[in-house]
């Protein structure tokens, strides 16, 4: 009695580390999150699920998140909710349901240890930690993921669509594995059918009665989508594809590192560990994979996520932000894990099998916590991992600060134009022009720029800032050094107002421009 109430507790306590591993750091907010909680505001100051007031533009890729932040904002201040904390709490408890329903997943699959190694590599996970309390829409959006796959596994359609469907609306590349199950079911329908000797047409009217609350989520929002926005997808996703430059196979070599350092492991013995890595881990994950999908034949979708994720970015070859790099890793984390529990146990001898799953299962544990800062150099001093850095938005928050008294009385007459609007859209309350199109339609015009223009993979079209007259610029010098900072007319027709020192991205300061 005492062994089966300890196995029914351990998911629930391991769950709870999770949680406690996010409410330790406390927020260290992502500029990309602010936009979201801009969105959130002006819904409930009556403008409209919007970034501008009276402009219509979906900039944000997670409307779901946007409205969640909303509805708890209804009941927390309204206007002037706490969304950093809220986005906080809210990732927290996302991150840790999304353990417990992995261990559930191992325990149905008659490996509960897999699981509950899962939910200690989870709990301490940069690449998970770092954007939970980031404000970021990852944590929902891998929870809903995982709960679309377990949904299936057991048997649940009907709600295995309804959290693909909401998964789409929290990040609309959640098509990707919604496809994978989508498929799976269809088939399965279509070979029970079969089998049965009836008709495919009453087994397909089973899928579609499945399908069905889902498909009017999505069907619902899109429709809503083309009326209001004009567009069926966020315009965001246009304007990351067209504004910044990079190679050809970028988005293919950032994929390839990551894929190769799951565990962060080459930090513990040498860069040049990554190159066993990109054999080590997909081959162990190979071996998890298929072992797992024989037990369970419903889990392959999951288990060919990371593949089909792999395949999509590397072929579209975005600017791969760091949040991008997570919503493949809890099944890649399972995946591995699984195979070091089929090699351990293959091995014949009870005591090198315990060594070597003990010290194997001891890595994705020990070697991402370490490292973790005990004291961040900057913001918050409680500990977080070295990847939740956000020193440019502290940044943003003085320029904004800087800002505000020349705001007044009114900060929606005045316009700022910035590359990254996150910190200085949500603290100024101002018109923003965004330099980077994300939520301003008008800037895409200006895009591509010459070559010549780049010293990142991003510059400020100065043609762009000559047309629109913004009051006032507030850019990393990097971003404007080869564009606008070289035209005469700029520096005739607005005053360096403030330099905030930073060598970010190779910056010589952080500018803020008043028009003359």
């Amino acid at each position: 009695m005492n062994r089966s109430r300890w196995r029914r507790g351990l998911p629930w306590l391991l769950a709870g580390v999770v949680l406690v591993f996010r409410l330790v750091p406390g927020p260290r907010t992502i500029d990309d999150a602010f936009i979201t909680f801009r969105y959130a505001r002006n819904l409930l100051a009556g403008w409209g699920l919007v970034y501008n007031p009276g402009q219509h533009v979906l900039g944000t890729t997670t409307p779901l998140y946007a409205l969640w932040m909303a509805l708890l904002g209804v009941f927390s201040g309204g206007t002037q909710a706490p969304f950093p904390w809220l986005a906080w709490g809210t990732n927290a408890l996302a991150d840790a349901a999304t353990a417990l329903l992995v261990m559930r997943l191992a325990r149905r699959l008659r490996v509960p240890e897999v699981g509950y190694v899962f939910a200690l590599a989870w709990a301490v996970a940069p690449w998970s930690v770092t954007f939970a309390i980031g404000g970021m829409e990852t944590s929902v959006y891998v929870f809903l993921l995982t709960a679309m796959v377990y949904a299936y596994v057991v048997g649940k359609r009907e709600w295995a669509f309804v959290a693909g469907a909401l998964a789409f609306l929290t990040r609309p590349d959640a098509l990707l594995l919604g496809l994978l199950v989508f498929a799976d079911d269809l088939w399965r329908g279509w070979q029970q059918a079969r089998c049965r000797g009836g008709s495919p047409w009453v087994a397909w009217w089973r899928w579609w009665r499945a399908w069905l609350p889902g498909g009017l989520l999505v069907g619902g929002w899109l429709v809503f989508a083309r009326i209001y926005y004009g567009a069926w997808l966020p315009h965001s996703m246009v304007a990351k594809q067209l504004v910044y430059r990079q190679s050809a196979n970028a988005a293919l070599v950032r994929l390839l590192q990551h894929y190769a350092t799951p565990f962060l492991l080459q930090t513990w013995l040498s860069p040049a560990f990554i190159a066993v890595g990109l054999v080590l881990w997909p081959t162990l994950f190979v071996v998890g994979a298929r072992w797992l999908v024989r037990r369970e034949a419903r889990l392959w979708p999951w288990m060919a996520f990371p593949v089909v994720y792999f395949a999509a970015f590397a072929l579209a070859n975005p600017l791969i932000f760091r949040w991008y790099l997570t919503p493949p890793l809890p099944p890649y984390f399972f995946g591995i894990l699984a195979g070091v529990w089929v090699v351990g146990k293959a091995l014949r001898r009870p005591r090198v099998r315990f060594a070597f799953l003990s010290v194997a299962f001891l890595v994705p544990l020990v070697v991402p916590l370490s490292t973790w800062q005990w004291h961040p150099s900057h913001g918050r001093l409680a500990p977080a991992p070295s990847m939740a850095w956000y020193r440019l938005e502290l940044l943003y928050h003085q320029a904004a600060r800087f800002l505000a008294p020349r705001l007044q009385p009114d900060p929606l007459a005045v316009t700022i134009a910035a590359g990254d609007v996150g910190v200085l859209g949500y603290d100024t309350g101002a018109r923003i022009l965004d330099l980077a199109g994300l939520n301003s339609p008008e800037t895409l015009a200006y895009f591509p720029l010459p070559a010549s223009d780049y010293v990142i993979n991003y510059a400020v079209p100065a043609r762009l800032i000559r047309d629109n007259q913004p009051d006032y610029i507030v850019i990393l010098e990097v971003y404007g050094r080869k564009s606008l900072l070289s035209q005469p007319w700029f520096w005739q027709e607005y005053a360096l107002l403030a330099d905030f020192p930073t060598d970010i991205y190779g910056s010589r300061g952080l500018l803020i421009f008043g028009r003359r």
